[in-house]
């Protein structure tokens, strides 16, 4: 069982992330009337592919399982076939190819691509929705998928129930004790242990008024909180916030039960809406701290990283691993956003600059491009290629 957990979870996570990607591609390309020949999950050689009777698109799934790409009708097939892994313009000997069709069009057939349907005959707003409809499709899983967690698990935060106490700091000095609930502070109020943290960290220069609730009792204490630096988990950065001292119940367990608080749909919606977006902000505050140099090259996983942690969430529940797909889902969007030719973000940029000036860029220009996009994306490839294998090494050997 755990070897079959082994291999699809890993599976199961990216498998969803991918598609959805790059199903939101392939509907805007059909919107549009561009021609898709080709529908693929995984570069390289394919290993399975299908056709529909009198259907345009060929479906595959292929050999490298990094990510997957929708082949559109473009005058750089070849250049494209090529960073894809598959040649799709028309050869010699391809009518013997028993996937062969004498009434479709190349590179499934024999028939030319009107270029009407070509990706660079449609106006500059078509090019950059369906450029972006990949990215916008990743970003309602992670919507859909956090809503939904909310919806069926309910939150799983405790009603701000002060558990610890350190002696000597801030929250002890002012009176507040085990067992009270904040209900509000400044006014603000508290409904979630986060928000709470948020208020208090933001506040760095003067006292706090907190409403309390201790049993059938409201207090309202003064807390001034203490500055300290604390390091960001997510970028490493240092940075100056206030601390009261006082930990919460913990969020998930009270004597080995859950605790959930239900949530109707609506609410649902509203929490899913706050995870998503905070997902974005953590990817983008790894992006900035890799670009400030407060986030090391050393922390990036790559497929092995990704198998391992689908494997561990699977394991703890299918939460962790719709958890775990929604923040995968957030990733490649934000990734895919990046001004980096290879990827939709640096393709909308070309097709934006293209709009601007008028006229296509040459041949040449376009393919330097995609070369530039292709040794970065392989740098960073290398990069968490090797921070995988050390990292399983170091999980086999010690």
């Amino acid at each position: 069982m755990t070897t079959l957990l082994s291999y699809l979870a890993p599976i199961a996570v990216l498998g969803i992330v991918v598609f959805v990607h790059e199903l939101g591609h392939f509907l805007a390309a059909k919107a549009f009337g561009v021609y898709a020949p080709r529908f693929s999950l995984g570069w390289g050689k394919p290993l399975v592919r299908w056709r529909r009777k009198g259907g345009e698109t060929e479906y595959v799934i292929s050999a490298l399982p990094i990510g997957g790409y929708v082949r559109m009708a473009s005058r750089n097939d070849e250049t494209s076939a090529m960073l894809e892994g598959g040649n799709e313009t028309l050869k010699e000997g391809a009518e013997l190819d028993p996937h062969w069709d004498p009434e479709a069009m190349v590179p499934n057939g024999p028939k030319p691509v009107p270029a009407d349907r070509w990706f660079e005959s449609k106006p500059t707003y078509a090019r950059v929705v369906i450029l972006l409809a990949g990215v916008t499709m990743n970003m309602i899983l992670t919507l859909c998928v956090a809503t939904g967690i909310f919806a069926v698990y309910g939150r799983g935060d405790a009603p701000t129930v002060i558990d610890q106490i350190i002696d000597g700091k801030p929250a002890q000095l002012a009176g507040l004790q085990r067992g009270d609930s904040v209900i509000a502070i400044d006014g603000t109020a508290v409904r979630r242990w986060q928000d709470l943290v948020a208020i208090v960290g933001a506040d760095t220069s003067h006292a706090l008024r907190f409403d309390v609730a201790r049993g059938t009792e409201r207090l309202a204490l003064t807390i001034t909180p203490e500055v300290v630096d604390d390091v960001d988990p997510i970028t490493g950065a240092t940075k100056r916030v206030g601390k009261i001292g006082a930990g919460s119940l913990d969020p998930n367990t009270i004597g080995n039960r859950a605790v959930r608080t239900p949530v109707p749909l609506g609410e649902s919606f509203q929490y899913g809406w706050y995870a998503t977006w905070k997902f974005a902000r953590d990817v983008l505050g790894v992006l900035g701290g890799l670009f400030r140099g407060t986030v090391s090259v050393k922390t990036l996983g790559g497929p092995i990283a990704i198998a391992r942690t689908s494997v561990a969430a699977a394991k703890t529940g299918l939460e962790s691993l719709f958890i775990l797909v929604a923040f995968l889902s957030m990733n490649l969007a934000v990734l895919n956003l990046l001004p980096v030719p290879i990827l939709d973000g640096g393709q909308i940029l070309i097709t934006v600059a293209e709009g601007v000036k008028g006229s296509s860029f040459s041949d040449r220009t376009r393919e330097n491009f995609m070369k530039v996009g292709l040794v970065a994306v392989g740098a960073l490839f290398l990069i968490v290629m090797f921070n995988d294998l050390k990292g399983l090494a170091t999980s086999i050997f010690g």
